[in-house]
């Protein structure tokens, strides 16, 4: 596996996490306007890793199927913090906000790191990144 298919199957990872995040905070969650906004990011995430699995197969390697340890915990923790707080659906967005600074900052390490092909890979997905990344951070703000 090159380099550069190393860090595209990361990537995919990471923001896989996020995806199976929304979609467990979607059953987590009971108030309708948080759900159908959880269900849209899951949406965008699928879409990302939609378009770096199509780069990984064109450089004849396997797309990561799986996520990493770091986001199970990380959505453990939610499900432990959500239960011992009176508003759920604030605990979740502030963990998947958390969730979404992860994603942010690593596809900015990997477009510093990358090479010209992958870099124009990841500056097309970029803009959705940081929009789902914004998204988040603005509605935790609201909440506080």
């Amino acid at each position: 596996m090159s380099s550069r298919t190393s860090q595209l199957n990361e990537l995919i990872e990471i923001t896989r996490d996020g995806q199976r995040f929304y979609e467990h905070a979607i059953t987590e969650v009971k108030d309708p306007q948080l759900q159908a906004l959880f269900r849209d990011m899951s949406q965008a995430k699928i879409q990302v890793i939609q378009a770096l699995a199509v780069k990984v197969a064109a450089n004849h390697d396997t797309p990561a199927q799986g996520g990493t340890v770091m986001g199970k915990l990380r959505q453990v923790y939610a499900d432990t913090k959500a239960s011992m707080t009176k508003d759920e659906g604030a605990a979740y967005v502030a963990e998947l906000e958390d969730t979404e600074d992860r994603i942010l900052h690593a596809f900015e390490d990997a477009m510093e790191d990358a090479d010209p092909d992958v870099r124009a890979a990841l500056a097309v997905e970029m803009p959705k990144v940081r929009a789902c990344h914004d998204r988040m951070r603005d509605l935790k703000h609201a909440l506080k």
